[in-house]
C-alpha cells in the first residue's frame, strides 16, 4: 500500500495535435497542501481536467482513496460555472441577470441543492444564508462556494479546484480558506490550480508549470480622435431593487470625460449592477435619472448608440461568450458590438484588429479557435475586443482574472499609455490594488446594503 496521498508521473496532455502539458511529475506527501501554478497558457486547466479524468492523458496518476483498494472518487470544480433555469436554459443574455422578472425563472439555491445531502458544508462555506436567493443573483464568490458544496455532496476523495480564489473579495477569500481547511481536517484532499499571485498562505507545496510561449515584442496602440462630450456618466438618486433586496439606494455619481475611476467594494455591493446601468444591459435604467455621454436615458437613444461608445469586459461576458470562431473574429466583433462576426471586415478594420492583437501580445492566437485556448488567453482576447475600437468609455470589470503578472503589468502599461495620450474615460473594477493601473486617480467605494 502506498504511503503517500498522490503520485503523478510523466503526465502529458494534448488537445488535438497541440501538446499543452508535457511530462509533469510530482508527489503529494501526508500533510502537504498543493497548488499547481504557472503563467497564462501553461496548461494549468488542462492538467486539472486530466487529473480529474475529464481529458485524455498519458502517464500515471495515483490519487489515494479513503476506501482501501478502491479507485479514488475525484471531482473537478471549474473556474466558470453555469446553471439551468426553470426553462431548462443555461445560456442567458447578459440583461437577464439584471432583470428582476427573470429571477422568477431562476431556481433558488435551496432548489439547486434539492435531493443532495450537504450536511455541515452549508455552514462551513456560508451557504446557509443564501438558500432563498435566486441562482441568477449570486455573486462570483457565492457561486464558487456553492459549486464546492455541491461537489462535496458526492463524497469525493479529492477535489480539483480550478482558480477558486479568482475574483473574490477579502471576506470571500477568508470564507473559502476556512472551508478548505475544514476539508483538510476531515480527510478530503484537494489540489488548487492557480495563478501565482492567488496562492493562499496555507499552501505548502507549489508545482510550477513552465511557460510554453516566447513573449513577442509589443507595439503601443495608435489612437483616433474621440467624439465630443462633457460627461460620460451622471446618476442622480438612483435606486435599484430586486424584490425586497436593495442594491443601490439614493446613489449619485458623475464621471467626466477623461476621468479614470477605480470601482471597489465587496462581492454583492452592486458593482456589476452599476456597470450594467451604463452598458445598457439593465432594463431598470429607463426608470432612473441617468445621463450617458451628455444624453439622458430614455430620450430616444438606442442601446446600440450607447454601446458604440463603450468598450466592455466583465466576468459575466466571458462566461457567456461562446463564439466558436477564430480569435481574430472575436476581436473584430468588438468593432460591431456583437458576440460573433456577422459583417464583412474592411481592409482598414483588419489592420486595426491585427495591430491591437500585436499590442496586447496575442497575434499568435489569431487563427486559433477561441473555445480551444486557455481561460487566461480567452481573457486577453476579450480585453483586446474591448480596446479594438478605441472607445470613448472603457469599462474593465476584473480584467486580470486568470492573467499572470507579466500580462497584468503589460495591460496596465497599455492603459497608462492610453490615459497619457488620449481623453479616453476609464472605469476599472478590481478587488486588488496591485491590478489597478497608475493612471487611475479617482475611486468609488461601494458598500453592501
Amino acid at each position: 500500500m502506498k504511503s503517500y496521498p498522490a503520485k503523478i508521473s510523466n503526465v502529458s496532455v494534448s488537445l488535438g495535435a497541440l501538446s499543452v502539458v508535457s511530462n509533469i511529475s510530482f508527489t503529494i506527501l501526508p500533510g502537504q497542501l498543493t497548488a499547481i501554478v504557472g503563467p497564462m497558457g501553461s496548461g494549468k486547466t488542462s492538467l486539472a481536467k486530466a487529473l480529474a479524468g475529464r481529458l485524455f492523458r498519458t502517464g500515471e496518476v495515483f490519487l489515494s482513496s479513503r476506501i482501501p483498494d478502491k479507485r479514488a472518487h475525484v471531482m473537478l470544480v471549474e473556474q466558470q460555472h453555469q446553471f439551468k433555469n426553470r426553462s431548462n436554459l443555461s445560456e442567458f443574455y447578459l440583461q437577464q441577470r439584471f432583470n428582476s422578472s427573470d429571477s422568477d425563472d431562476s431556481y433558488t439555491v435551496e432548489e439547486e441543492l434539492m435531493d443532495l445531502i450537504v450536511g455541515d458544508w452549508l455552514q462551513l462555506f456560508e451557504i446557509d444564508g443564501l438558500l432563498k436567493r435566486p441562482m441568477i443573483q449570486l455573486s462570483n464568490g457565492e457561486n464558487k462556494r456553492l459549486q464546492i458544496v455541491k461537489a462535496l455532496a458526492y463524497k469525493p476523495d479529492w477535489l480539483i479546484l480550478d482558480n477558486p480564489y479568482v475574483g473574490l473579495d477579502v471576506k470571500g477569500r477568508e470564507t473559502l480558506t476556512t472551508g478548505l481547511l475544514a476539508l483538510h481536517d476531515k480527510g478530503i484532499h484537494f489540489i488548487l490550480v492557480s495563478s501565482p499571485g492567488d496562492v493562499p498562505d496555507f499552501i505548502n507545496q507549489i508545482i510550477e508549470l513552465p511557460s510554453r510561449q516566447i513573449a513577442p515584442k509589443k507595439p503601443m496602440p495608435f489612437l483616433r480622435p474621440l467624439e465630443p462630450f462633457a460627461v460620460a456618466v451622471k446618476m442622480d438618486k438612483v435606486q435599484i431593487k430586486y424584490g425586497a433586496k436593495t442594491i443601490l439606494n439614493d446613489f449619485t455619481w458623475e464621471v467626466k470625460k477623461g476621468e479614470r475611476w477605480a470601482i471597489k467594494g465587496p462581492n454583492g455591493a452592486g458593482k456589476s449592477t452599476l456597470i450594467s446601468l451604463i452598458t445598457a444591459d439593465n432594463p431598470q435604467a429607463y426608470s432612473q435619472d441617468i445621463t450617458l455621454f451628455d444624453r439622458k436615458r430614455g430620450t430616444g437613444e438606442s442601446i446600440w448608440d450607447i454601446k458604440r461608445k463603450i468598450g466592455f469586459l466583465s466576468p459575466e461576458l466571458h462566461l457567456y461568450f461562446k463564439e466558436g470562431g477564430s480569435c481574430f473574429s472575436v476581436v473584430a466583433s468588438g468593432l460591431f458590438d456583437t458576440q460573433g462576426l456577422f459583417k464583412r471586415v474592411a481592409q482598414e478594420q483588419m489592420e486595426q484588429v491585427n495591430h491591437w492583437m500585436q499590442v496586447i501580445g496575442i497575434a499568435h492566437l489569431a487563427e486559433r479557435s477561441f473555445l480551444q485556448i486557455s481561460g487566461g488567453e480567452q481573457r486577453m482576447v476579450l480585453i483586446t475586443r474591448a480596446l479594438v475600437k478605441n472607445p470613448e468609455l472603457l469599462i474593465l470589470d476584473e480584467p486580470c482574472q486568470g492573467l499572470d503578472r507579466v500580462q497584468t503589468e503589460h495591460l496596465k502599461s497599455v492603459l497608462d499609455y492610453l490615459a497619457a495620450n488620449s481623453e479616453m474615460t476609464l472605469l476599472y473594477v478590481s478587488h486588488y490594488d496591485r491590478d489597478i493601473p497608475a493612471c487611475v486617480n479617482r475611486v468609488l467605494e461601494l458598500k453592501r446594503l
